[in-house]
C-alpha cells in the first residue's frame, strides 16, 4: 500500500512538471516573438537641453535610459522617437558622455548617435551620417550688463575672456576668431558653459541657436546675440552647422532607412519640433 502511494506521487509529479514545462515552452515562445521586433539603440549625452536632457518621469512622452531610473527627452529623443516609430523598431536610449558618443557608434555598442552633433569631415572619417536633422546657427551669450551686451558682431568681442564645449566647432573654431580673446578651457558639457557664464567666470560663450534659447529660458539674466545679419559673424561652413545622425562606417541599410523618414520632413518641421522641446525642457539649472 506504501508503494502504491508512492506510485502515485510520483506520476502525479510527472505529470505537474510535464504541465510546468509546456508552460514554460509557451511562455518562451511568445516571448521570443517579442524579441524579435528590431530595437534602435540609440546614444546621447542626455544633458544637452533642448536637443537632449534627463528627467524624473515619463512625463511629454520621454523615453527610459537603458540601466537608469530616470528618463530622457528633448528634440532628439523626439526625432529618435518618430525614426524608430516609422521603421518598425523599439528604441533603447543609452546615456554616454560626449566623447565617447562616436567610439559608441564605431564598436557597435549603439546603432546610432542623435545628439546635436555637427556634419564634420573630420567626424566623417569616424563614422557615417544621415542628411541633416537640424541646421543650426552660430550665436553668443552675454550676461545682462556685461561691457559686451550690445556687440554688433565678433569684432565688438576683443579681449574677451569666453569658453564652450569641449569638441565642438563653437570652440575649436569660433572662439579663436575674437581678437585678443582670453579662451579658457573647454567646459565638459553646455550646462556646464552655460554655469560658467552665470557665475562670471567668463563673459562669453559661443554656441548654436537652439542651445541658445533654450539656455535663456533657463537663465533670465543671459542675453543673446545673434550676428547672421551682419558681415561681422562667426565664419564657419555648411559642414560645421548642419546636423546629422552618425551611425557606424558601411552601415548603408540604416543611413537610408533613417534618410527615408527625414526626407518626409522640412525645415519648419525641424523648426517646430524644437521650439516645441524648447517650451517643455526642465527650468533647473
Amino acid at each position: 500500500m506504501k508503494k502504491k502511494i508512492i506510485s502515485m506521487f510520483l506520476a502525479a509529479a510527472m505529470v505537474l512538471s510535464l504541465a510546468a514545462c509546456g508552460s514554460s515552452n509557451t511562455a518562451k515562445s511568445e516571448g521570443s516573438t517579442d524579441a524579435g521586433k528590431k530595437t534602435l539603440k540609440v546614444a546621447m549625452e542626455c544633458g544637452y537641453a533642448p536637443y537632449n536632457w534627463t528627467q524624473s518621469d515619463d512625463s511629454n512622452g520621454a523615453v527610459p535610459i537603458k540601466d537608469s531610473s530616470d528618463y530622457a527627452y528633448g528634440y532628439d529623443v523626439m526625432m529618435a522617437k518618430k525614426i524608430a516609430d516609422e521603421l518598425g523598431y523599439d528604441l533603447q536610449i543609452v546615456k554616454l558622455d560626449w566623447d565617447s558618443l562616436i567610439p559608441a557608434v564605431q564598436s557597435g555598442q549603439v546603432d546610432c548617435v542623435i545628439a546635436g552633433q555637427s556634419i564634420t569631415s573630420e567626424r566623417l572619417q569616424m563614422a557615417d551620417f544621415t542628411e541633416p536633422y537640424y541646421y543650426a546657427s552660430i550665436v553668443t551669450l552675454v550676461k545682462k550688463g556685461s561691457k559686451y551686451e550690445n556687440a554688433k558682431g565678433v569684432a565688438d568681442l576683443a579681449g574677451a575672456t569666453c569658453t564652450s564645449q569641449l569638441g565642438t566647432i563653437w570652440y575649436d573654431k569660433c572662439l579663436p576668431q575674437i581678437k585678443d580673446a582670453n579662451i579658457q578651457a573647454a567646459q565638459e558639457s553646455a550646462p556646464a558653459m552655460l554655469v560658467a557664464l552665470n557665475s562670471g567666470r567668463t563673459d562669453v560663450v559661443v554656441t548654436d541657436m537652439p542651445t541658445g534659447k533654450a539656455a535663456l529660458v533657463a537663465y533670465p539674466d543671459f542675453k543673446l546675440l545673434d550676428f547672421s545679419g551682419s558681415d561681422d559673424n562667426f565664419k564657419v561652413s555648411d559642414e560645421d552647422i548642419n546636423i546629422g545622425i552618425s551611425v557606424k562606417k558601411g552601415n548603408t541599410e540604416l543611413v537610408d532607412s533613417i534618410n527615408s523618414v527625414l526626407s518626409k520632413m522640412t525645415k519648419d518641421d525641424y523648426n517646430k519640433m524644437m521650439d516645441e522641446a524648447i517650451s517643455v525642457q526642465p527650468l533647473s539649472k
